[in-house]
């Protein structure tokens, strides 16, 4: 599971030409680094893949893997546009250089202010509900919007990242997406997308092309009843990445050449255009890119078990708690060692679920070893809290042997900040 960005230098862990130890003795821990090399290295691989079987095709990054606003500068400096899910995501791309002509905001349950801040930045506006469109276009008709397609054809990693079935609270129905093209239209909008996402963390290509199929029927119904033509298709996003060690890669050549065969041919058989193809990948490019480092602070031998307890909990990674999703671990000062023991490895949290591994077999440990959280770049950081009052991670980049502090571990004054005692508690 040592692979780029990643090497195994003399038994310790580097990630690009750093030492993690290094940064550890310089940082401390919980650290995340992320690798600017392997985040170039994804996108070009998938856009590579995409843009040489159909031209017009776009990559809009999900800000919501990782907003990080160094991780943004880079997407951008490749070309992506971003793919917005709140008003604070449109705000951190805008900082980032981003135009809001490059960012496409998905809501969902969407206020009126979040409505008027879309409108107030100029970004393109995907619409989720009836209820939307109705509030948005009383406050201001945008030259474009797009709709987002429940197609009914989920898939994912987990049953709470499936985000089109029967049930999801995500997109709308082909008679309601006719609705909204139509007030749309008539209100005066001129440039058109429609939009779909089934999941995410998906490793084949098929649920995308069974989508796909319902998506370009809806855009045909769209046509022929409203004499809208389509400038942009949006596939969404969730492709997979690999977390377990004897997991294959998506092979992204074949699963580019399926999807854009199938889009390419149905695009034709419906007489749709030719249109734009936007993608929304997230987890892909940006997973592999970023470790987690944590260091063991107590080792605790139980009749029944054996934990390795270490300073990052679910308030650092929640992925394990959340989803019961799996993360590869490395001993960073020790992968010379051959795995000896079984341990459950546990974070500081006042919680019983705050469980990042079990029974993970691994080098005998001590304490005061570095382990290193594989695949640790999207649902990190974002999905991080200040849960049992403990401040954040700081955050490194490192590319080709450089590396650099991108965000500041929290202090215990950033517990307090914006927090207010009421007039009467004042002594």
């Amino acid at each position: 599971m040592i692979k780029t960005p990643m090497e195994n230098v003399n038994g310790e862990l580097y990630i690009d030409g750093v030492s993690t130890i290094k940064l550890v003795e310089e940082y401390g821990t919980p650290l995340y680094v992320i690798s600017e090399k392997r985040i170039r290295e994804n996108y070009r691989r998938l856009f590579d893949a995409f843009q040489k079987r159909y031209t017009k095709v776009r990559i809009l990054y999900s800000a919501k893997a990782n907003t990080n606003i160094s991780v943004l500068k880079i997407l951008k400096s490749e070309g992506a546009w971003i793919d917005a899910v709140s008003p604070g995501e449109i705000y951190i791309s805008l900082e980032a250089g981003f135009l809001p002509s490059q960012i496409l905001y998905t809501g969902t349950s969407v206020s009126e202010w979040e409505i008027e801040y879309a409108l107030e930045k100029g970004v393109t506006i995907n619409i989720d509900s009836l209820s939307q469109i109705k509030k948005m276009l009383k406050k201001k008709t945008p030259s474009t919007i797009s709709v987002r397609i429940n197609t009914e054809v989920g898939a994912g990693h987990h049953e709470y990242t499936i985000t089109a079935t029967k049930a999801s609270k995500f997109g709308v129905d082909e008679k309601t997406a006719l609705k909204i093209y139509d007030m749309a239209k008539k209100a005066g909008v001129r440039n058109f997308g429609i939009h779909m996402h089934i999941g995410s963390g998906i490793m084949e290509v098929t649920p995308f092309i069974k989508s796909t199929e319902k998506l370009l029927e809806t855009a045909k119904k769209v046509q022929e009843e409203l004499g809208i033509i389509f400038s942009f298709i949006d596939l969404g996003g969730g492709i997979g990445v690999p977390y377990k060690p004897e997991e294959k890669e998506v092979d992204i050549e074949d699963f580019a050449s399926k999807l854009v065969e199938f889009f390419k041919g149905k695009v034709e058989d419906l007489s749709l255009g030719q249109p734009e193809l936007w993608l929304e990948p997230g987890r892909y490019l940006v997973a592999d890119a970023c470790i987690l480092l944590t260091k063991v602070n107590v080792i605790k031998r139980t009749p029944y078990r054996i934990f390795a307890g270490v300073d990052a909990g679910f308030n650092t990674l929640i992925r394990p708690a959340m989803y019961g999703s799996y993360h590869h671990m490395v001993v960073a000062n020790k992968l010379k060692e051959e795995p000896a023991e079984k341990y459950d490895i546990v974070g500081p949290l006042c919680e019983s679920g705050d469980i990042l591994a079990k029974d993970r077999l691994l080098p005998i440990l001590s304490e005061g070893d570095v382990l290193a959280i594989l695949n640790a770049g999207a649902y990190g950081y974002s999905m991080s809290s200040q849960y049992n009052s403990r401040p954040r991670p700081a955050e490194i980049l490192v590319m080709n042997g450089r590396y650099e502090i991108v965000r500041e571990r929290e202090t215990f004054q950033d517990l307090m900040r914006g927090q207010r005692v009421a007039s009467w508690l004042k002594a």
